[in-house]
């Protein structure tokens, strides 16, 4: 079985697996206990911060461990519009968010926040006119993923941090979950405020993330209870699943720069196998290294269904998906390719390849192969069912 759905989810390093063992069965004790085993594990946890927060260019009181990017997202986005809702109620975001973004402004807009969804143009990204124009003196947030998880687009999160700085009182979040551990985002260079991420994208565990707050952000948390994570995230702090995304950040940190080039190189091969043999295809999202991410591609076969090519793939041994797994299993087309332009029929036909450590290129020759065997068969059945 060939796996190609890493933006889902990832299978988690054999290292990083070992390292789960050990801390589960040698490193049970709670980080708050103050016997060894307690000591050992409020370590663990420790080392952990500090992995994170280099990696991102910041420092290990500002890192806070979550269950992953969703609680992260909300985490962000609800505790800094809560803070700060005394200096405005217009927030920012735009219309190409993961959903554990976008739902969340949803809610607040009916709570009475006014909030902006700023368009994206044809690949999938925001201009920065259209963001400047929408700032007000009401503004309190901004809210840009940093890679999108459908399509690949890398958003222009530094620049977007620089125009920021002209406006004080307004603070920057950043979803990072699809790029963090695959393309180097500085927080301190792109004057971040708050920064998202996951384990499981990253070949880490499931149910274990973290959230960046720069130093002076104050956010209300959404968890009371104990007052672990410095009052910020309460709750037993899991261990093992924190030290597997350390293990995780490590393992991708090395020759990070290689493997993305190499993976650019397999996308284009894929590409261009695709388009000389199959009609009707269309590529979605950008394609240079430098604007999109190289690990993952989205491809529209219109006329038919994402569920139909998945399933068919799956026939061939071939793992991919349709949009986002958070909403894959609704029939709707896709919210990314609608807002950048796409018909209906395009983007309901739309499936998505994406790489990770083990894909290897006969993996994504294989794949090509095996598109160029199933589609022509299931235009057929669709031109007989014409009929």
């Amino acid at each position: 079985m060939i796996y190609l759905d890493n933006s889902a989810t990832t299978p988690v390093h054999p290292e990083v697996l070992t390292m789960l063992t050990d801390v589960i069965e040698q490193c049970y004790g709670n980080p708050s206990s103050l016997h060894n085993l307690g000591v050992k594990a409020e370590r663990l946890v420790e080392q952990a911060r500090k992995v994170v927060a280099e990696a991102l260019d910041a420092t290990p009181q500002e890192i806070f461990f979550t269950s992953g990017g969703t609680e992260a997202n909300n985490m962000a986005i609800r505790g800094i519009v809560e803070q700060y809702q005394g200096r405005g109620k217009h927030i920012i975001t735009t219309m190409v968010e993961h959903p554990s973004v976008f739902e969340v402004f949803i809610y607040l807009e009916k709570q009475g926040f006014h909030v902006t969804y700023l368009p994206v143009d044809e690949v999938g990204r925001i201009c920065l006119h259209d963001l400047k124009k929408a700032m007000t003196d009401e503004t309190i947030l901004v809210s840009v993923m940093h890679v999108n998880n459908e399509v690949g687009t890398v958003q222009p999160i530094e620049e977007i941090g620089v125009m920021l700085e002209q406006y004080p009182k307004v603070l920057f979040h950043v979803d990072a979950v699809q790029s963090y551990g695959k393309i180097p985002l500085s927080v301190r260079k792109a004057k971040v405020d708050a920064l998202s991420l996951s384990a499981h994208k990253l070949h880490g565990p499931k149910g274990v993330g973290a959230l960046y707050l720069r130093k002076q952000v104050m956010v209300k948390p959404l968890l009371i209870g104990g007052g672990q994570e410095s009052g910020m995230r309460s709750g037993t702090q899991n261990v093992p699943g924190i030290a597997g995304l350390a293990k995780a950040t490590i393992l991708a940190n090395k020759g990070q720069a290689r493997r993305m080039n190499q993976f650019q190189q397999w996308k284009e091969r894929f590409i261009k196998e695709i388009m000389d043999k199959l009609e009707h295809v269309m590529v979605n999202g950008d394609q240079t290294l430098a604007g999109g991410a190289p690990y993952i591609i989205n491809l529209s076969f219109p006329g038919m269904k994402s569920e139909v090519l998945v399933h068919a793939l799956e026939n061939e041994h071939v793992l991919v998906s349709s949009k986002s797994a958070c909403s894959s299993k609704n029939e709707k087309a896709s919210r990314v390719l609608s807002a950048m332009g796409l018909s209906d029929e395009a983007a309901t036909s739309s499936i998505r390849v994406s790489m990770g450590y083990q894909t290897e290129e006969q993996d994504i020759i294989d794949c090509a192969y095996a598109l160029e065997r199933v589609v022509p068969n299931l235009q057929q059945v669709m031109k007989v069912r014409r009929k």
